[in-house]
């Protein structure tokens, strides 16, 4: 072979080597968007999930009279196929209430994996005015829940809005909005409480309110609490404010419930209640928070650092998003998820939507039928970083 055929087909070998990295190199850097997984509740409707440190998912459900029925604890980890056989959590049959969705169970995980259970009583009670809120914890050998306790002793008149937070260090937050026990009555004087423990849920602290400045707070809309990695507290609620508006509030508290401040206001001017959702979960860097506004699922970042909120997202929807739930993966992958079409005694559909790390769209929106009435979606983030909807 002459010199001159010599270096070309080097030349040749060298291209085709060299394209065969160059391509072996974007497949591994290519960033394929997430699958998302669809799992009907099991045997019930409301669910509620949160994932411990280990990877097992926790899930609490309700099932029988969407005004006096049960709620039920299942949880499967990512080597075990399916779920484990239920536990029920109430003690006390038939004295759960879910009807509206905002007075449906919350599910928190706290330290060395113990579930923990907020939940509105069916009924009344003697205690106080209004219905019972209790908490239960599941017991140290994680066969049972231990007797529930109504965390109210004066700042009562419950509507909607309960929510549990708790992180490794054994906080526990169990937190509501109600009627102050002093001072005059209406949406306008409601206020945020909460208790706190110190010793993963044996006992708390006497409740205390929690948002600095008067905003009231929507009688019938929930509410969302949050504990981040560094041990951050954040609440997620709807005010109720004498000018007719019902903006969305974001507390924060870097001192364990010593003291908050108001990161943020969605401002919405509609006099009635919308019976409103909430979510927050940990991203990667930041906290998300989503929540709803005009019949639109919104979502945003919170800097843990400076607690600045980002520019608000709102998702692709078709027709009235309630119940917005967000998740991130470890990569910055997000995914939302709402119900459209849902309201009361009827159901809908579920949709959601995947963003990018850098908050956009990432595809088109997806749809299907089949949300029950009283039910919401939950989600979580498999170890793989895909992501599971349960409804």
């Amino acid at each position: 072979m002459s010199p001159r055929l010599r270096s070309v087909a080097l030349v040749m070998v060298l291209g085709i080597w060299f394209s065969a990295l160059t391509g072996m190199r974007c497949r591994l850097l290519r960033h394929e968007p997430p699958r998302v997984e669809l799992v009907r509740t099991p045997d019930g409707i409301h669910p509620q999930t949160a994932v411990d440190g280990d990877g097992v998912v926790h899930l609490v459900y309700f099932k029988g009279d969407p005004a006096a029925g049960d709620i039920y604890y299942t949880h499967t980890a990512a080597s075990t196929p399916g779920f484990s056989r239920s536990l029920r959590v109430n003690t006390q049959a038939s004295n759960v209430l879910v009807k509206g969705n905002v007075r449906g169970p919350q599910i928190a995980v706290g330290a060395r994996g113990r579930v923990h259970v907020v939940w509105f009583g069916a009924g009344q009670t003697p205690k106080h005015p209004g219905a019972a809120l209790y908490y239960a914890r599941l017991n140290d050998a994680g066969t049972a829940f231990e007797r529930e306790r109504d965390m109210v002793d004066y700042d009562a008149g419950l509507d909607g809005g309960l929510s549990v937070a708790a992180d490794d260090q054994r906080n526990v937050y169990v937190t509501w909005h109600g009627q102050g026990r002093d001072g005059p009555k209406g949406e306008t004087e409601r206020a945020v409480f909460f208790r706190r423990s110190t010793d993963a849920g044996q006992s708390f602290s006497a409740e205390r309110r929690a948002n600095p400045t008067r905003t009231g707070a929507c009688g019938c809309c929930g509410m969302r609490a949050f504990v981040d990695r560094a041990g951050a507290l954040y609440l997620l609620y709807r005010a109720a404010f004498e000018t007719g508006r019902r903006d969305e509030v974001l507390l924060a508290s870097r001192d364990h419930g010593a003291t908050f401040r108001i990161v943020q206001r969605d401002a919405w001017d509609i006099d009635a209640c919308p019976m409103s959702m909430a979510s927050l979960s940990q991203g990667p860097t930041t906290v998300i928070a989503a929540w709803e506004t005009a019949d639109r699922a919104l979502f945003a970042r919170v800097d843990p650092q400076t607690l600045s909120v980002s520019k608000k997202f709102a998702a692709p929807s078709r027709d009235n998003a309630k119940h917005p739930v967000i998740v991130a993966n470890p990569r910055g992958d997000m995914l939302l998820a709402w119900t459209e079409g849902t309201g009361w005694e009827k159901g809908g559909a579920l949709a959601w939507q995947l963003y990018d790390r850098n908050d956009a769209p990432v595809g088109a929106a997806h749809r299907v039928d089949g949300v029950p009435p009283w039910s919401l979606p939950s989600a979580y983030v498999q170890p793989d970083g895909n992501f599971t909807i349960v409804f």
